[in-house]
């Protein structure tokens, strides 16, 4: 079972990047998903989730109204699409799937983790 993450890189401060995570290996159309991210020095922290069946999606306050998290299940895939990026957005963001179909913020209700990918913003 495998969770790539992609999309990450380098954007000046008020642009967007979109956000990728493909799973091989087993589908999670019945679980919770969720990003996460961690900036150098700084604990990995809760960005967004989504349930199953799209019931119900989560947000950090810091990125309430700027990001939108979202998921195709044809493609067995994750997305987070982040628009008017900050500087604080800066930060290696991982890709999750949970243990059960209700996503939510705690790290501890996340089996599955992808390998991280680079946003870096810049003013």
């Amino acid at each position: 079972v495998q969770l790539q993450a992609s999309g990450g890189g380098l954007v000046e401060f008020g642009g967007s990047l979109r956000l990728s995570c493909a799973a091989s290996g087993r589908t999670f159309s019945n679980n919770g998903m969720g990003w996460f991210r961690q900036a150098p020095g700084k604990e990995r922290e809760f960005v967004a989730s989504i349930s199953w069946g799209g019931h119900g999606t989560s947000y950090a306050d810091s990125v309430k109204g700027r990001f939108t998290i979202s998921r195709d299940y044809a493609k067995n895939t994750l997305y987070l699409q982040m628009n008017n990026l900050k500087l604080e957005d800066t930060a290696l963001y991982y890709c999750a799937a949970g243990r059960g179909s209700i996503a939510t913020s705690f790290r501890r209700d996340y089996t599955y983790w992808g390998q991280g990918t680079q946003v870096t913003v810049s003013s």
